[in-house]
């Protein structure tokens, strides 16, 4: 006796019911891509795909952590900078008040007055010296008053944890180098010799100069390498959303595609399902 003429088995049900699970099944995945816009949103869309995409993640977060003490770095050096630069013109007008102390025909109250005019802008120094702090730390300023914690500082350049040092200055040492006695400021020949090629003065302009270079170079490297970073944030993202994103145009159509079959499908089981009530017919 053939199956279709039965009330126990209905194999037309079993085929509708079949279909519409399997319909319902692949609805519930696309709906699932489109709700979170993603091909695989967690490791039961796709275990190994979904590690690869933790660890992507975790990359460009570290890189975007890394790039944010960079930029704390980049105040520091920027405000060491422009205290040294401050410095270093300070020091040219004490070279200047220098070169007119080195002459032997300046004398009596001119020369006291350009000795009490380079001791006022060594003052200044002093102060440029300390106040070249940034959120409480000084690359500078080791001279009692500073504002900031001197020290060198050493920062994490990428999410490997490669560092990069910024060296300090002696700013205490400076002063005190340039800090000259009012006999020494008295001599037009002492003061010469302060300013000569190898003279003390010279000598210590030219550190404060090097020190430019140096953190020059310093904020040029940070820049770049926050700049790097962010390239290679971008380069990540877009490699994570190939690798993890879902088409919605696609998933889009394909969700009505379902959503059709699964009416269909229901509509088939509840054909289905009313075949064996036909058999009545057969009984008087």
């Amino acid at each position: 006796m053939s199956i279709l003429n039965s009330v126990n088995t209905n194999y037309g049900a079993t085929v509708a019911l079949e279909a519409l699970n399997n319909t319902t099944s692949q609805l519930n995945a696309v709906q699932k891509q489109v709700s979170t816009g993603y091909i695989v949103a967690d490791a039961t869309d796709n275990g190994a795909a979904f590690a690869v995409a933790q660890r992507v993640r975790s990359d460009v977060s570290a890189l975007s952590t890394s790039n944010q003490v960079m930029g704390g770095v980049q105040g520091l050096l920027s405000t060491t900078l422009s205290g040294l630069t401050t410095i270093s013109n300070t020091l040219t007008s004490m070279r200047n008040v220098l070169v007119n102390l080195a002459s032997a025909s300046t004398q009596g109250t001119t020369r006291t007055q350009y000795e009490a005019q380079y001791n006022s802008l060594l003052s200044n120094v002093k102060t440029f010296i300390q106040d070249a702090g940034y959120n409480g730390m000084t690359l500078i300023g080791n001279i009692s008053g500073s504002n900031g914690t001197f020290g060198r500082v050493s920062v994490v350049t990428n999410e490997v944890g490669q560092t990069y040092g910024v060296a300090t200055f002696g700013g205490s040492a400076l002063h005190m180098s340039l800090s000259f006695t009012s006999t020494q400021l008295g001599s037009s020949t002492t003061v010469a010799t302060l300013i000569t090629s190898t003279g003390t003065f010279i000598n210590k302009f030219n550190s404060v100069g090097t020190e430019l270079n140096t953190y020059g170079a310093s904020i040029n490297f940070i820049n770049n390498q926050i700049s790097y970073n962010s390239n290679k944030i971008d380069a990540l993202n877009n490699g994570l959303g190939s690798l993890v994103d879902a088409n919605l145009a696609q998933e889009s159509a394909l969700l009505q595609s379902l959503q059709i079959k699964q009416q269909l499908a229901t509509q088939s089981l509840t054909i289905a399902d009313q075949a064996p009530s036909i058999l009545l017919k057969l009984f008087p």
